[in-house]
């Protein structure tokens, strides 16, 4: 098959055909522990590096990872964006290449939107798995776009909670987000309304300034942090940094590209692979916050995933 009809063939629909959680999942776990444990014939991943699009208010990332005992090289180029209220135009466009180690040949070129989207919730549901209370019952989401329809699904999918809440700046959105994942979803009308009193609370918002203030937040609850992903960017307040204990998928990415982090001057306590790895504890009885970066290495191994499925599914045909 030529390049031109692969890339055709890992379109973003096609990709998404490919993924699932259950085994997106346990594969996201692994690889955080690979990167954590800083062996570089595990995981070798840079810092993001960003060109910003200034006339767009946007930034081009560049994320290459190549894991050596795996055999995976690949690197993601994404763009994201602070749109403006009512914009049309998408907040993250991002494309995978996926390469042969040995012979530096392109392998497949896929559409990454569905990679960064599951993949980002994926490292979220995990966070929520390892640093949640036992027995969470309430879920609020903080945000109705693509990446709080992928956290509903993985949340839903692989964590039970009893009720499920929901909050946009725009009340039609939050609406539409309910009607669109089918399942029961409360919309609130106010962030204070969607988080008092909620277990685990996901921010995936466009906003640059807190949005999510720590008065709000009962103690030992689990915020999964995913947007706010520029140093000068926030969703949370200092009184809740300042309060929870701090997890990241990478320490060098959020002392580098997290306002929240940055700007509140808190320490990240660990990293998610650091509670993988049985190095740093999970305290689940205490407020806690994981921010959310995104790394080359969860672009790969789900890349790699797809790839592998696509295979699978072409030799069947």
């Amino acid at each position: 098959m030529s390049l031109r009809d692969l890339t055709q063939d890992l379109r973003d629909r096609e990709v998404e055909s490919l993924l699932h959680y259950k085994e997106l999942i346990p594969r996201l776990e692994e690889a955080l522990g690979k990167f954590s444990s800083r062996d570089s014939a595990e995981v070798i991943q840079p810092v993001r590096s960003t060109v910003p699009l200034q006339k767009h208010n946007g930034f081009l990332g560049l994320m290459p990872t190549y894991m050596e005992n795996d055999g995976v090289l690949s690197t993601k180029l994404v763009c994201f964006y602070n749109r403006g209220a009512g914009s049309t135009l998408p907040s993250v466009s991002a494309t995978v290449l996926l390469l042969d180690p040995e012979s530096g040949h392109m392998k497949a070129v896929m559409d990454g939107e569905a990679i960064t989207n599951m993949r980002t919730a994926g490292a979220s549901a995990i966070s929520a798995k390892l640093l949640m209370r036992h027995g969470a019952e309430v879920l609020a989401i903080l945000g109705t776009g693509q990446q709080a329809l992928s956290h509903y699904k993985a949340f839903t999918e692989m964590l039970s909670f009893k009720e499920v809440r929901v909050w946009n700046h725009r009340r039609e959105g939050a609406e539409k987000f309910r009607r669109s994942v089918g399942g029961p979803v409360t919309v609130c009308g106010s962030v204070e309304e969607a988080v008092r009193g909620a277990d685990v609370i996901v921010t995936v918002t466009r906003s640059i300034e807190p949005v999510l203030c720590g008065r709000w937040v009962k103690p030992g609850a689990h915020v999964a942090a995913v947007g706010a992903c520029r140093p000068d960017w926030r969703e949370l307040d200092d009184s809740l940094m300042k309060e929870a204990v701090v997890y990241a998928d990478s320490r060098e990415g959020a002392m580098a590209e997290s306002g929240d982090v940055i700007l509140s001057g808190v320490e990240v306590f660990a990293e998610l692979g650091d509670v993988i790895n049985g190095i740093k504890p999970a305290y689940r009885e205490k407020t806690t916050v994981f921010k959310s970066l995104g790394m080359g290495v969860e672009d790969a191994v789900a890349a790699n995933l797809v790839y592998e499925q696509w295979k699978a599914k072409a030799y069947k045909l």
